[in-house]
């Protein structure tokens, strides 16, 4: 028996180094940071409007009737890297200042990185419609892929799963469920072409054109239809493609 202990010992030594977290110190970064915001939510607001054309009241009056401020929309990209684990890498690096809510491998894995309220760096200069800033609006979801790639069918499961979670959870209309290059079509491509956006609009995630055309008036304006669903049309040739 005595001769067995050191190697349960060295077994035990390998499993938790097996299970050791290699994010444990961005993890801490992470509930720091989130911390610091609830502690900002949780200080009245004391500080006057400095005005000489208005009247601070005497007192503060907090209302009962509010809550948490939910996404609208969800943005759908490509990781453009060569790896989950590069992903990850590089959206636990500061210097980096993009993130994403969620990542999901071409295994089908789903990392969660981000609340879900809170405020994601992934859709860096865009515009949908009238929304300027979409990452204040949205959440953001990457999947595993170079780009040049098609998307692996455990990797699509998940993702359909997730859609599913957060269109109960935050009642997302279906038509705003969209990718990179429809709210940066100057700068972006994402998801590539490969995605299969008719097999989620037949899920209840985004548009999909009808196989049947309807007749086209004469004076049917083709560029303000996509002004209309949403896309920004100063550059019309990025908008179409």
């Amino acid at each position: 028996m005595k001769k067995s202990i050191p190697f349960l010992l060295f077994f035990l030594v390998l499993v938790l180094a097996c299970n050791r977290n290699p994010y444990k110190e961005t993890n801490r970064f992470y509930k720091d940071q989130v911390r610091t915001f609830a502690d900002n939510l949780k200080k009245i607001p004391k500080e006057p409007i400095l005005s000489d054309t208005i009247k601070n009241a005497p007192y503060w009056v907090g209302t009962t009737n509010f809550g948490m401020r939910k996404p609208f929309y969800v943005i759908i990209h490509h990781t453009a890297q060569h790896s989950t684990d590069e992903t990850l890498k590089t959206f636990t690096l500061p210097r980096t200042a993009v993130s994403s809510h969620y990542v999901i491998g071409n295994d089908g894995v789903v990392y969660q990185m981000l609340n879900n309220y809170l405020r994601g760096q992934h859709a860096g200069v865009s515009r949908w419609g009238n929304q300027l800033d979409m990452n204040s609006a949205s959440v953001g979801i990457e999947l595993d892929n170079t780009g040049f790639e098609y998307f692996d069918s455990l990797q699509i499961n998940s993702l359909l799963v997730v859609l599913n979670q957060l269109k109960k959870n935050y009642n997302i209309p279906t038509a705003n469920f969209i990718g990179h290059g429809d709210i940066a079509p100057t700068r972006k491509n994402d998801p590539n072409w490969r995605f299969p956006w008719k097999l989620l609009a037949e899920k209840g995630f985004g548009l999909w054109y009808d196989e049947v055309r309807d007749t086209v008036p004469a004076n049917f304006n083709a560029i303000m239809g996509l002004r209309i669903i949403g896309y920004d049309i100063k550059d019309t040739s990025a908008a179409i493609v």
